[in-house]
């Protein structure tokens, strides 16, 4: 079996989770890599968009900011903030549009952090804020996340709400006003994690190869049903051939 790095599983399972026909939302770095595999991988006609307007671009190079010209280099449009945003939140397009976020921290029904560590008025770190997730995670209806799999990241309450997931649980979203979705999948190098139709609550559905369902366990505050995973499929061959060689040949992410 050719060797790969979990990055790289990492990668490519995110790229399983689009679907053909998909519109996705995402920045620049690993979600963009994971877009671009998946267009190349399984689902040829999915089109990527960014928050600066440039809709299904060629993309023959990574971009390495959502303001980077390559960003708009043969794009179908090339237009502003307000359309990629209003094209987020077009629900006439069902399901068919999907969001890619990270953050610092995420619970069991996949509420974000990405404002501070600690409390908010006298943080030990502050980072960015949302930039675009909250909207993201607020409108899109099908949404994954990317994490390192460390336990200090998968804490029993965050420490700010930055972008809603399951809120506190069933209905939550819809009570709070928001639209109906929310986050599909926590992807980790460790493993993936989707949320109970019922419940809300996150569960190991994947576990990577040489990795075992108790180390995920261990390296999470919480505890997650484990009763449903499966180890995740190795990637093939063309999957990584096309990962290093068509989308990021110059390793400049992965």
């Amino acid at each position: 079996m050719t060797e790969y790095t979990l990055k790289e599983l990492m990668t490519l399972m995110a790229a399983r989770e689009i679907r053909d026909g998909d519109i996705v939302f995402c920045g620049t770095g690993i979600s963009m890599v994971a877009a671009m595999a998946a267009k190349y991988i399984n689902a040829p006609n999915s089109i990527i968009f960014f928050e600066t307007g440039a809709i299904d671009s060629k993309l023959e190079e990574i971009p390495m900011a959502v303001a980077d010209p390559r960003v708009m280099f043969g794009a179908a449009s090339n237009s502003g903030l307000l359309d990629a945003f209003a094209t987020m939140q077009n629900r006439i397009t069902g399901d068919h549009v999907i969001g890619i976020l990270g953050a610092a921290q995420v619970d069991k029904y996949g509420n974000l952090n990405s404002t501070c560590i600690g409390d908010y008025s006298k943080p030990k770190t502050r980072f960015s804020g949302s930039g675009g997730a909250c909207d993201v995670a607020s409108f899109v209806p099908r949404c994954l996340i990317f994490m390192q799999h460390e336990k200090r990241k998968f804490p029993i309450k965050i420490d700010y709400l930055t972008s809603p997931g399951y809120l506190d649980g069933p209905g939550a979203r819809e009570r709070a006003g928001l639209m109906s979705g929310g986050p599909t999948a926590v992807i980790t190098n460790l493993g993936v994690m989707y949320f109970d139709s019922e419940t809300k609550e996150m569960y190991l559905a994947y576990y990577y190869p040489g990795v075992t369902p108790q180390k995920i366990l261990d390296n999470m505050e919480f505890s997650v049903d484990i009763s449903r995973a499966a180890e995740a499929a190795p990637p093939s061959e063309q999957e990584l051939q096309i990962l290093r060689e068509r989308v990021d040949p110059y390793k400049l992410i992965l």
